[in-house]
């Protein structure tokens, strides 16, 4: 009779057991469900460049870009350069996603033999849902190294004086699946500049947009407004570029109209003399090829 009753509040107990055990999965399970889900915008830009400066994406985490980009020379150079068609100015650049914030590159320019290297910030993400952020802010932050021979070799020079330093804070948002927005306060420090009149410290506020036509096919346009007074040696102007995407699979190709012949943020900037209006006009074009070097799992979703 002991036996019985031993076996019967043993038997009650794992039952008692085992309701808790399920109820705390149940629980589980209703908490996973009514979790609020991060809906976080992507593709804001489609390319890591809007036209030739950047834009406020970075390579996606373990994936690595390749960049090609190419001008060629000025439109009012006539027909016996081609319109421009015979110069070319490129530059060879990779870019890696380290995590779905960082992304890092680098580059090599043929004006000035100019090598670059820079890092990219995802600071804030734009989402809605479970976080609402109206925005995305990049933080950029890149080294530019030029390696021509000095034009005054007779003097004392410095490896520092090749060193150039841009920065940018990238602030953009996605309205709707066709319009993309975005500013971008940037700040160049040349080591070495021409003439004492000439600033090291220069100041450039810059705007770029997007406008989706089809599901492969967008126009870009970018406008980087240089304060003046800053530089005194070069007649040196504000650099407007507009061009259209075309995304083919793993490939989106760029092509554009510009007066800045530079490649890097630090040219861009402080090296853009050609006017529209006086026809210093670049045809050129970029070419971004995505391969993926580490799987997508095994990075962390973002919080």
């Amino acid at each position: 009779m002991k036996n019985k009753i031993y076996i019967v509040a043993i038997s009650f107990l794992a039952l008692l057991a085992s309701t808790a055990t399920a109820q705390d999965d149940m629980m589980n399970i209703l908490n996973e469900n009514t979790k609020p889900v991060i809906d976080y915008t992507s593709a804001t830009f489609k390319a890591t460049r809007v036209v030739v400066g950047q834009s406020c994406e970075i390579a996606p985490p373990g994936n690595l870009i390749f960049l090609f980009s190419h001008h060629f020379g000025a439109l009012n150079t006539g027909y016996d350069n081609l319109f421009g068609l015979k110069q070319a100015q490129v530059r060879l650049g990779l870019e890696y996603g380290a995590t779905d914030w960082l992304g890092l590159g680098l580059g090599l320019n043929t004006l000035e033999n100019t090598w670059d290297g820079f890092l990219n910030f995802k600071v804030l993400r734009q989402s809605k849902g479970g976080r609402r952020m109206p925005f995305t802010l990049t933080i950029f932050g890149s080294t530019a190294i030029y390696t021509t021979k000095w034009s005054d070799p007779t003097r004392t020079n410095y490896f520092s004086s090749r060193i150039s330093y841009a920065t940018q804070v990238i602030l953009a948002r996605k309205f709707g699946q066709r319009f993309s927005l975005q500013i971008a306060p940037t700040y160049v420090h040349v080591n070495l500049v021409p003439t004492p009149d000439d600033h090291n410290n220069i100041f450039s506020l810059g705007a770029g947009a997007r406008f989706k036509v089809s599901q492969r096919v967008a126009f870009n346009a970018e406008y980087y407004y240089l304060f003046p007074h800053q530089i005194h040696s070069t007649p040196a102007t504000s650099a407007f570029s507009f061009g259209i995407d075309i995304e083919t699979g793993g490939h989106v190709f760029q092509i554009f109209l510009t007066n800045a012949n530079g490649e890097n943020m630090e040219s861009i900037i402080t090296q853009t003399t050609g006017k529209w209006q006086n026809g210093d006009i670049f045809l050129g074009f970029n070419i971004s090829r995505i391969f993926t070097v580490v799987k997508p799992k095994e990075f962390r979703n973002p919080k």
